[in-house]
């Protein structure tokens, strides 16, 4: 069977076109709880940089708001927050560009994944051909349709493979899985020093010269008087080196802790990406068990019960395939760590091969220097579902991208004079609707 053909075009060509909900259950309220529960809209805010701006705001450190997730920066989000301080200073926060809407006091805390999964309305414009010919919105649902029905046909429902997204390793400037690399071997110097001077593309002029001059010189007082306002996390980074010339690891330790944990779990990210890369070249299914493969139970949020994982053998694969049919487990792949286990047999050579390919093979995974980041390792299932898809043609809108506005460049697959689409879908959360998008499109990442 040929793959139906994509239908194009271009994400984020302004914020408004991709809205992100997060599905969660509200904490236990009680009126003497410690602390405040908050639902907020963000919008073109990273999470990280948002969550530091209401905590200089409430007074108090970052690491005492809790969050489920990290969402899409050039986006419209929301989602709860859990924040430690007395409801009337949240109430009186004022951010640019967000809405913070208390809703009562509780003693409980959320966690990164804690929240059931994201419905996400997203616009992609300029659809086309892949010969970048515009195409109407008849012909773009249509291709919708097709691919839909092929997902069905190859992965048994509505699933698609469960890719790691592009953001997780940076689409313009894939820097975290090579500074996550950096810290896993030990070596802070090098890490920094990709986190800061490492190139991109799309970044503009002025974050070019930075970053060339870093690398050039190393002079953080230099680089310093270069840095763009909006890479402050690049900057905390050089005062820290100005002030202590040398510690490194302080440098990286001027990072939000979930970032620096990011940069872990993108090495890890990408070899899964590679292990499932390999297992579909080898022509083995996604979703129907072979031996040696490891199954998990698959909850009803869409999640996946690790702790309840088995080894699929000779006497228990039809079992295990008639469950996997059934949607009670699901084919999981190694995100690897200290003790993380594999699957054997053929599956298991293509998470060795996964592992390798990303440069992991021997490493330990323990983090002497910054013990918390040493990371367990876990499973991702292969496949993820998606539910309450719709689609329909989006208006056409009069304020867009200076990207939009230029026009495609060589090797764009999108054009202005192509339909706009808006579909809406729910995830679970851990899945990546670039990933669905791309699905969808088929256009280069940098479209997403």
């Amino acid at each position: 069977m040929v793959p139906a053909e994509g239908i194009g075009g271009l994400l984020k060509a302004r914020v408004e076109d991709f809205r992100v909900e997060e599905s969660s259950k509200v904490p236990a309220l009680d009126d003497k709880g410690r602390f405040t529960v908050a639902r907020v809209t963000m919008t073109n805010w990273e999470t990280n940089r948002y969550l530091r701006r209401l905590a200089r705001a409430c007074g108090i450190n970052k690491n005492r708001i809790f969050s489920s997730g990290l969402k899409d920066k050039r986006a419209i989000t929301t989602q709860i927050l859990v924040i430690d301080a007395p409801r009337r200073k949240v109430e009186s926060v004022e951010i640019p560009d967000s809405t913070i809407e208390v809703i009562g006091r509780t003693h409980q805390k959320v966690a990164m994944g804690d929240h059931d999964g994201n419905r996400f309305t997203i616009t992609v414009r300029g659809c086309c051909d892949k010969s970048g010919n515009p195409i109407d919105a008849k012909e773009a649902m249509s291709r919708v349709h097709d691919i839909r029905g092929g997902l069905a046909k190859s992965m048994g429902s509505d699933a698609f493979p469960n890719w790691i997204g592009p953001q997780r390793f940076g689409s313009t400037r894939p820097v975290t899985p090579q500074v996550g690399a950096a810290v896993i071997e030990g070596d802070f110097e090098r890490a920094v020093d990709l986190y800061v001077g490492m190139a991109g593309s799309r970044e503009g002029e002025e974050a070019d010269a930075f970053r060339e001059s870093w690398r050039e010189d190393g002079d953080p007082q230099k680089s310093l008087e270069l840095a763009p306002e909006r890479l402050g996390y690049e900057s905390a980074m050089l005062k820290h080196l100005v002030k202590k010339p040398g510690d490194h690891i302080g440098a990286f330790k001027t990072l939000p802790n979930s970032l620096q944990l990011l940069m872990v779990h993108s090495i890890q990210s990408l070899a899964f990406n590679h292990s499932l890369s390999e297992r579909i070249g080898s022509g083995i299914s996604l979703i129907e068990p072979e031996e040696g493969d490891l199954v998990a139970p698959l909850l009803s949020n869409g999640r996946i019960d690790v702790g309840k994982m088995a080894h699929v053998s000779p006497t228990n694969l039809d079992r295990c395939r008639r469950n996997c049919k059934l949607g009670r487990l699901v084919v999981t792949g190694t995100l690897p760590g200290r003790d993380s286990p594999l699957a054997e047999a053929e599956p298991g050579k293509n998470e060795i091969e996964g592992i390798r390919q990303a440069g992991l093979d021997g490493v330990d995974w323990v983090v002497k220097k910054i013990p918390r980041l040493t990371t367990s390792g876990t499973r991702r299932a292969l496949s993820v579902p998606f539910k309450d898809i719709s689609v329909e043609q989006a208006p056409e809108a009069d304020v867009l991208s200076q990207r939009w506005e230029t026009g495609p460049g060589e090797g764009d697959q999108w054009h202005p004079e192509g339909a706009s689409l808006r579909l809406r879908f729910t995830l679970p959360a851990g899945a990546y609707a670039t990933v669905m998008m791309r699905e969808i499109m088929r256009s280069p990442l940098d479209h997403y």
